[in-house]
Formats: structure tokens, sequence, C-alpha cells
């Protein structure tokens, strides 16, 4: 039996959000690098495990660029601390934040001769699932930048923040600043 990083189990992790059940992986891996295996479809991004999927997420950003070993490092570490924080099976805090911090409604912009009008459209569940990870993947790499923080310690507070719905956390600020916007918009 797999487990990931030798010590949380997949098997007791749910997706509550029916929605997006579809498009979050929960494969057993040990380790969550697949080497790109994945990359010849369209979709093929809902066959990675989600933590792989966030681990991407997270070296996409400057400093990070390319260091997928030490981006694993980083959240195997982050995984520790959401672990003590909440006493809870990390990985079933990290699906509980990603459904938490996609937006489910967003605007498009629409022209008509040469006025350009907002419109209200429902997100995609894709499409959810991945503004969800880049919100926790930025808000750990915003509230890190320049403090003496940790991007570890910031990525677990992301991640426990977005599963608990904190608007304090910037996941879910901008999550609900998106929402907020297409509503105005309908």
């Amino acid at each position: 039996m797999h487990k990931l990083f030798g010590k949380w189990d997949f098997t007791e992790v749910e997706v509550k959000d029916p929605s997006i059940k579809g498009y979050v992986n929960l494969s057993p891996v040990t380790i969550p690098h697949s080497g790109g295996k994945n990359a010849k479809q369209q979709f093929s991004k809902s066959s990675l495990n989600i933590v792989e999927r966030l681990i991407n997420k997270i070296i996409r950003e400057e400093n990070n660029t390319g260091q997928k070993i030490t981006a694993i490092r980083m959240v195997q570490d982050a995984f520790e601390v959401i672990n003590k924080k909440t006493g809870q099976n990390p990985l079933q805090v990290l699906v509980n934040a990603v459904s938490n911090a996609g937006p489910r409604e967003e605007t498009v912009r629409l022209q008509y001769g040469g006025i350009a009008v907002p419109k209200s459209v429902d997100t995609a569940p894709q499409r959810r699932v991945d503004t969800a990870l880049r919100l926790i993947a930025q808000g750990a790499q915003q509230a890190s930048f320049g403090t003496r923080k940790s991007y570890v310690d910031a990525l677990a507070e992301e991640i426990i923040a977005a599963a608990n719905y904190d608007v304090k956390g910037f996941a879910m600020g901008k999550k609900d600043n998106i929402e907020r916007v297409a509503k105005a918009a309908r």
C-alpha cells in the first residue's frame, strides 16, 4: 500500500464537492513526481495526483522555477506542519482547501460593437481546481516574500486558511473578490 511520503494514506481522503470529484486525482503515490508522462493529451493534468499539481504550481513562481525536488521537500514539510496544527490527514485538508478556494463564478468580456461588457459565467470544474491551486501557491509566495516566515509555514497556513473558509487567507480573499465581481456582472 502506497502512502504519500510514507506517512499519509490516500484511502481515507474523500472529495466532498461533487463538481470537482472527477478532477481531483487521489491515486496512491509515494513521491509525487511523474516526470511529465501525462503531458500528451489536453486534459491529462486531471490524471496527475493533486499533490503533484500543487507542487507544479509552486515551481511556476520565479524563486522556485524548475526546482521540483526542493518543492517536493517544501510540500512534505508543510504537510508535517498541517498535521501538527490540525491533527488531520493533510491530504484531506488540501482537498478541502481546493474545494473551498476555487471560484464558482467568473466574468468574461463580451464585445458588442465597440463596447466591452462584462458577463458572469460559471467556472468549469477543471479551471476551479487550477485556480484554487494557483491562488494557494501565490498566497504562500506573497506571505513569505521579504519576511521572516518560511515558505513552508506560509504554505501550511494558506492551505489551513482555505480549508477553514478563513477570508484572511490570500486564496479565499481572491476567490471572494472574483465571485463579487461576477455577481455584479449578472
